[in-house]
């Protein structure tokens, strides 16, 4: 009952700051995949050591199930550490 839809919703997802950026790829995909347009934003920011990345992805969404089937995405994503 807090969200109204249509709206647009920010994922967040943390993970390793691998090289090859899999995991922002990767967590890319899980959004866009459930998604019902392009992301809005993507913004990535790396941790002070240099260890871990927090990506944030903006989406539009229509309804609860698509907020919950990108949340059971995202879990699916390898290295998640923790999910907002």
């Amino acid at each position: 009952e807090l969200l109204e839809f249509p709206c647009d919703h920010i994922f967040k997802a943390f993970g390793p700051n691998d090289t090859d950026g899999r995991f922002v790829a990767a967590v890319r995909a899980a959004v866009g995949e459930k998604g019902t347009g392009p992301l809005d934003a993507l913004k990535v920011k790396t941790s002070g050591e240099g260890t871990y990345v927090c990506v944030s992805a903006q989406a539009p969404l229509l309804n609860f199930d698509q907020l919950k089937s990108i949340y059971a995405a995202l879990q699916r994503v390898e290295g998640l550490r923790y999910l907002l």
